[in-house]
């Protein structure tokens, strides 16, 4: 029994004294490897604080000049991890870790796909900015004003005072008209009036006229009336004016007074 206890005690003592002499051995490892640490997190911090400017200077947005301040810092404080680890002599260990992340990003990828790409999507519509808070849009089948931008989705209030919240990717794949940046635009009125009670050219003089009292209509642009057609007795009349697109209520409620004007004029001149 004294012999088995000697044997074990042996065998303990030497296995403790070879990890003492490796643990020994890789201090200076160590101590390069912790300077690598704190050297790598201190550059961490700083890129974190560079990057964050560089990105809220091109995008306006906190929110994602944010996300990829902390992308970065994660990345170089993950470089750090590693370089530290190689330091060590823990090549295995690095490739093991690599692995694992891929087959993590792989398998996160596939299970959120469709909140990949509005994140995705949203980065995009960040930089390109083809709206801004405030702007007045047309998207998905929605006119309204841009409320909120965040990464995943678009906030918008319709003209009917509803809170609308569309996924980005939708907003990114789909055309989108901005009123905001249209300063002008076009109304066509299209109407027929009988060939023989007035003249073409008095016609276009009374409408002309008609139109001088809507508001809201270009100053650069007069209202421009054609003739398009005769169909029998009657001629196809077409009025085009430039309305001051501040939103699309303004157009509706301009283009409608257009419509009253004309009306009133042909059936004061008993054309209609």
């Amino acid at each position: 029994m004294n012999t088995d206890y000697t044997q074990w005690d042996d065998l303990i003592f030497d296995k403790l004294h070879r990890w003492t002499t490796a643990a020994i051995k890789m201090l200076p490892n160590l101590a390069v490897a912790a300077l690598v640490v704190v050297a790598f997190f201190l550059l961490a911090r700083l890129v974190k604080m560079l990057v964050y400017k560089f990105v809220l200077k091109i995008s306006h947005t906190p929110a994602l000049s944010g996300l990829f301040a902390n992308m970065i810092s994660v990345l170089v404080t993950l470089i750090g991890l590693f370089v530290a680890l190689d330091v060590l002599k823990l090549e295995k260990a690095v490739s093991s870790l690599l692995a694992g992340a891929g087959i993590i990003g792989l398998a996160l990828g596939f299970a959120f796909q469709d909140l990949t790409a509005n994140f995705i999507s949203g980065i995009f519509i960040t930089f390109r900015r083809p709206f801004e808070v405030g702007h007045q849009i047309e998207t998905n089948g929605f006119t309204g004003n841009v409320e909120e931008i965040q990464l995943r989705s678009t906030m918008i209030r319709t003209l009917d005072g509803l809170h609308v919240i569309i996924p980005n990717k939708e907003i990114f794949q789909k055309p989108i008209i901005n009123h905001s940046l249209t300063p002008e635009r076009r109304a066509e009125v299209t109407f027929n009036v009988p060939v023989a009670n007035e003249s073409s050219m008095e016609i276009k003089r009374l409408i002309t006229a008609a139109l001088k009292d809507v508001d809201n209509l270009s100053p650069n642009r007069e209202p421009a009336v054609y003739f398009t057609n005769i169909d029998g007795t009657n001629l196809k009349v077409t009025v085009s004016s430039w309305i001051i697109n501040e939103d699309v209520r303004n157009f509706e409620n301009t283009k409608n007074e257009i419509i009253m004007k004309i009306t009133s004029v042909l059936k004061d001149s008993k054309l209609i």
